[in-house]
């Protein structure tokens, strides 16, 4: 029989990764800051088996470790500034240049946009996922997509890349 953290927290472990490494570009913080948010579901293990959505708490706890690593460090003072963490690595796709450039832009939208944009058309998550994941309702989560695909049409079109 699994324990708790094995069925339920575990799986989470590639798409959370992948999530806090879009925020600091750097392998070894990710792990240590995945690595610090898996320690405190342990401890927390009674808690989480009655939340209902493990993936949402996991989520913010991440976002929480990572915002508190950089004020810690003084790579991110006072309040203002906390819904943007910094910018993550640009993929390279097989070097094409057009989605390099996408993926510019989507990093200068604001947190709440990138994120919903990142797990919609990278980890292809449904509407519903999102939701749940980033504790948001549907409604905020097709608005914060439909806001990031638009700016990011507007700017390709600005810059007469898209027609």
């Amino acid at each position: 029989m699994k324990s708790f953290f094995e069925a339920h927290i575990w799986p989470l472990r590639d798409r959370l990764y992948r999530m806090v490494y879009l925020w600091t570009k750097d392998r070894d913080l990710s792990e240590d800051l995945l690595q610090n948010v898996f320690f405190k579901s342990v401890e927390r293990q009674v808690d989480l088996e009655n939340h209902p959505n493990i993936g949402g708490w996991l989520v913010k706890s991440l976002k929480n470790e990572t915002l508190m690593h950089y004020r810690k460090t003084n790579r991110l003072t006072g309040l203002e500034g906390t819904e943007e963490l910094p910018q993550p690595e640009i993929y390279s796709y097989e070097n094409n240049d057009q989605l390099l450039h996408i993926f510019t832009l989507v990093d200068h939208l604001p947190q709440k946009q990138k994120d919903v944009f990142l797990l919609r058309e990278v980890e292809e998550m449904s509407y519903e996922e999102i939701a749940k994941l980033l504790e948001m309702t549907l409604e905020q989560v097709k608005i914060n997509l439909h806001r990031a695909r638009k700016n990011v049409r507007e700017k390709l079109i600005s810059q007469g890349i898209h027609r």
